[in-house]
């Protein structure tokens, strides 16, 4: 049965080639934008590269301090003594490790200026993320312990600094304001949009200029925390908490005093929707709500202007329907053949978008709008590209079966 309908919705389409075009174009183009949308989305929050175990990873961002009445606030990064004693000294995780986020640094070729992202880091930043050296190595504890002038860089400010060379340039130097660093390894960069890993230039932490010294519990570090497995994320959380109440209150820090004092190790994308929303539940569910609602427009608005030409298409076929309960079709039968019909449709519009998709987000990794991109269409874009596919066939399909169910044999026949 399956079989003679996705005949008859190929013949349909063959029929009236204008209205095959017009239904396909409102598909794809609307199912490519969802499937580039998607694919941004899993870039921003999804596991890639650099950031592969993401999964059993929690980040902490911001310390946040109020006072007594909660009125005034202080928040930011920390420093990098206190994340050595609260995030560090953590039984539960695998590793931790501790950076900056992004600095700004100057380098020159002759009289050329290069702006460069650069980010201080421990030894086990390389250990918690999963770098590609396309050359040399990582410093590691002893280069730190030494207090060695070594940098990590990538592929891109390398073809900046030493030209479209082949050679290696491990053991050469670079001056960054003023300082010359020995380049220890070379890494393939990590895309802007993940900002505990991207930068140009990797220090250790002891290089100049990291304020790793300071004493009090501001700064300008971060941390990442790498559970041993997903399963075990809650009991890191715990921990990490469980040190962070030990903190004496109230307390002074820079001539604020407060009273109350907040710091959250929590997943990437609880991490980042926690930034803006300050941790306001009512906000979060706003938001996913506008989502929902933006989504729902996405595919409902396109869906709607189908159902009249899907009408149309069906309205044509009335001699067919009422022919059809004439010889005693249930109308049952006959609704979900126009819906097997319209999902046929729908995911031959899909396959257009997949094709469109591919296209465009290769034209966005290769055009450098966003530095080192890598979106893709993998397992979990595509889940998401054939559930929409179905709810959108669904929604373009369920309105005109239902208008074609309530024709009388005589009224069709009548068409």
């Amino acid at each position: 049965m399956l079989t003679n309908y996705l005949k008859i919705a190929w013949k349909v389409l063959l029929r009236h080639p204008f209205y095959t075009f017009i239904t396909l174009f409102g598909i794809s183009l609307t199912l490519t934008v969802l499937m580039v949308l998607t694919s941004f989305l899993d870039h921003l929050f999804g596991t890639h590269y650099p950031e592969t175990r993401r999964d059993r990873s929690l980040y902490v961002m911001q310390m946040v301090q109020r006072d007594s009445s909660r009125t005034s606030r202080n928040s930011g990064p920390m420093s990098f003594k206190f994340l050595t004693d609260y995030a560090k000294s953590l039984k539960t995780a695998e590793r931790v490790t501790i950076c900056t986020f992004v600095n700004s640094s100057n380098a020159y070729v002759g009289s050329q200026k290069i702006k460069l992202n650069t980010k201080f880091t421990d030894a086990d930043f390389w250990e918690v993320t999963e770098f590609e050296f396309l050359e040399g190595k990582p410093y590691n504890e002893q280069h730190i312990a030494n207090g060695d002038q070594v940098v990590v860089i990538t592929d891109d400010f390398k073809k900046q600094y030493f030209g479209k060379t082949t050679e290696s340039v491990i053991g050469n130097d670079v001056e960054i304001e003023n300082i010359h660093y020995r380049v220890i390894g070379v890494v393939k960069g990590s895309p802007i949009t993940r900002p505990f890993t991207y930068a140009d230039v990797y220090y250790p932490y002891t290089a100049p200029k990291s304020n790793y010294q300071r004493s009090d519990m501001r700064g300008g570090y971060v941390a990442i925390l790498l559970a041993k497995k997903p399963s075990e994320l809650k009991t890191v959380q715990e921990e990490f908490q469980s040190h962070i109440r030990r903190i004496p209150l109230p307390g002074v820090q820079n001539g604020f005093k407060y009273t109350s004092l907040e710091v959250k190790s929590e997943p990437y994308l609880e991490n980042f929707i926690g930034t803006f929303f300050d941790g306001n539940a009512g906000l979060k569910t706003i938001f996913f709500g506008v989502i929902a609602f933006i989504a729902l427009m996405l595919m409902g608005l396109p869906a709607i202007n189908l159902v009249n030409v899907n009408v149309s298409r069906i309205m044509e076929r009335a001699s067919e329907i009422g022919i059809r309960k004439a010889f005693g079709a249930p109308v049952k039968t006959l609704m979900w053949q126009f819906i097997i019909e319209n999902i046929f449709i729908t995911f031959i519009g899909g396959g257009i978008a997949l094709v469109l998709t591919l296209i465009i987000i290769q034209l966005i990794n290769a055009s450098g709008m966003i530095a080192y991109a890598d979106l893709t269409i993998n397992f979990t874009v595509f889940l998401v590209s054939l559930l929409v596919c179905l709810v959108f066939g669904l929604l373009s399909g369920v309105a005109p079966a239902l208008r074609m169910s309530k024709l009388t044999i005589s009224e069709a026949l009548k068409s």
